[in-house]
């Protein structure tokens, strides 16, 4: 059995979330969040006929918050503003971020500060656990009064209506609800404005962004390391000492992988008295760039841990039976980071390019010479020329997502909304940039590996020769042009699946 992850919404940790998603675990409440939940609702029951306005349990929302809703009305409203609110359009969001959506919304009811009913909290932990997913569009949230359109789309087969895929197939809500013996809901009273307000789009997407990122900051260290090795580089930039001299921990934590990797290496003294004396920086600052970049994903883990810890909807429900408005579900925290980690990310590619075209350069220090474009029957063979021109492509598109959202803002609900951070926007262009950078990184590998062909019978480091295996294990050499698109797409599934980091560890030891 692949175990169960309880939510209790105080402890959720990306490790815990990638344990889980790794193998795909149930999710339940934990016995605290429960009883937090009924609590909460039992104090929004108390202010049914309560005659003073409460905003979204007997009033209207946004700009119509200062209009009372009569008792009898109340559930309507409630399913008014989650049909209203579900007008997102694009491309469907992937079914993995959709999964994302509903584990992180449980966790933020079960902060206990919401208001819900138990039944709808049970209603989405059984759509996770039997895989049954909301289909969600990627546009439509402004990322402030919370991710209101995605919400509601993710939301709306509570109530019967909307589609989801099930089993492989995309059915009509009311079909799949049936499957699972389970009944359309009819929301209570605080219960639509507790499910759609929240940032849960935009986290989801950061949480998924985030995991990807980690294994590729360590796995461009390798194709980093890789690249050095082929291009009869220098080890001496990483020595621990230049380091200790600019403390900053992701830059000694680089250059260590670096040395830790390149140990064992046959290649680095066959070339020590050459007549090179200093790499270019796409080698030289690899401890610095790459650095820098981890700086920006600790910064980013930090924020992600706290907001999938949080009640971020409106108004909150407190034990004390005050019900406070505030502004939670405002996005701003989540688009600065993922802007962040868009630039960061965006940066090992741009550096990674630059390595692929060094490459490119061939050398022709002593008796093992690397050709031009890595193939000897060049004018007849492209070689390599033209994979460096999509790694290009790419780094160039991504410089066009690496510009923030977060630095705009368009009012919406007559001027009531007037600021909002745009971070739903900040989420959907990470994750290009995040697929992009993978894609470089790939075609680096593949450059680096048939370079490092011609530099035979000399071995690299044992890290370094352990990747290299297992590219090789995968791609064979090129003696001649090929379909690389192929190749391409096999060394994505490489830098995806985190097996050159696995093979790359078990040879040279834990990376950090």
């Amino acid at each position: 059995m692949p175990g169960t992850l309880p939510l209790s919404g105080r402890n959720l940790t990306l490790a815990r979330l990638r344990a889980a998603l790794s193998a795909d675990q149930r999710i339940t409440l934990t016995a605290d969040a429960r009883a937090r939940i009924r609590a909460s609702r039992k104090l929004v029951d108390q202010l049914r006929h309560d005659p003073t306005p409460h905003y979204g349990i007997n009033t209207g929302f946004g700009i119509l918050a200062h209009q009372r809703v009569p008792p009898a009305d109340i559930e309507k409203l409630q399913e008014n503003l989650i049909l209203s609110h579900a007008v997102g359009v694009g491309a469907e969001v992937p079914a993995e971020i959709v999964r994302l959506m509903l584990l992180l919304k449980v966790n933020g009811l079960a902060v206990g500060l919401s208001g819900v009913t138990p039944r709808v909290v049970d209603h989405l932990l059984r759509f996770y656990n039997a895989d049954a997913l909301p289909i969600v569009y990627t546009k439509g949230s402004l990322g402030a009064s919370g991710d209101l359109a995605p919400l509601a789309h993710m939301v709306l087969p509570l109530l019967g209506l909307g589609d989801m895929h099930f089993k492989g197939h995309r059915r009509k809500a009311t079909a799949v609800l049936r499957k699972l013996g389970l009944k359309p809901l009819r929301l209570q009273s605080k219960e639509g404005l507790g499910l759609i307000n929240g940032t849960q789009f935009m986290s989801a997407y950061a949480v998924h962004c985030l995991l990807r990122i980690e294994n590729l900051a360590k796995t461009a260290d390798i194709a980093a390391a890789m690249t050095l090795e082929a291009a009869r580089g220098s080890a001496a930039p990483y020595d621990a000492r230049i380091h200790a001299a600019r403390p900053h921990q992701g830059q000694i934590d680089v250059a260590k992988n670096l040395r830790q990797l390149l140990r064992g290496s046959k290649i680095l003294p066959s070339h020590a008295d050459c007549a090179k004396v200093q790499d270019p920086y796409s080698l030289r600052c690899v401890p610095q760039v790459h650095g820098a970049v981890r700086l920006a994903i600790a910064h980013a883990r930090a924020v992600v841990a706290t907001e999938i810890n949080s009640a971020t909807d409106n108004p909150l429900v407190f034990p004390d039976g005050d019900i406070v408005s505030g502004g939670n579900f405002h996005g701003e925290p989540l688009a600065f980071i993922l802007d962040y980690l868009a630039i960061a990310t965006a940066e090992l590619a741009s550096i990674a390019e630059r390595r692929i075209y060094m490459l490119l350069h061939g050398d022709t220090i002593g008796d093992l010479k690397v050709p031009r474009l890595l193939m000897k029957d060049t004018g007849l063979n492209s070689g390599f020329m033209i994979p460096q021109y999509t790694a290009a492509a790419l780094v160039s598109e991504n410089k066009i997502f690496a510009h923030p959202a977060s630095v705009d803002s368009i009012p919406s609900s007559l001027g009531q909304e007037d600021h909002v951070s745009m971070g739903s926007i900040s989420a959907t262009k990470l994750l290009e940039v995040v697929q992009n950078t993978e894609t470089v990184l790939a075609i680096e590998f593949m450059c680096s590996a048939q370079a490092l062909e011609f530099l035979r019978p000399l071995k690299s480091g044992r890290g370094v020769e352990a990747a290299f295996e297992e590219v090789r294990r995968c791609i064979p050499f090129a003696q001649a042009d090929r379909l690389f698109h192929h190749d391409v797409q096999t060394a994505l599934a490489l830098v995806r699946s985190e097996q050159l980091a696995t093979a790359a560890e078990r040879a040279a030891g834990q990376l950090l």
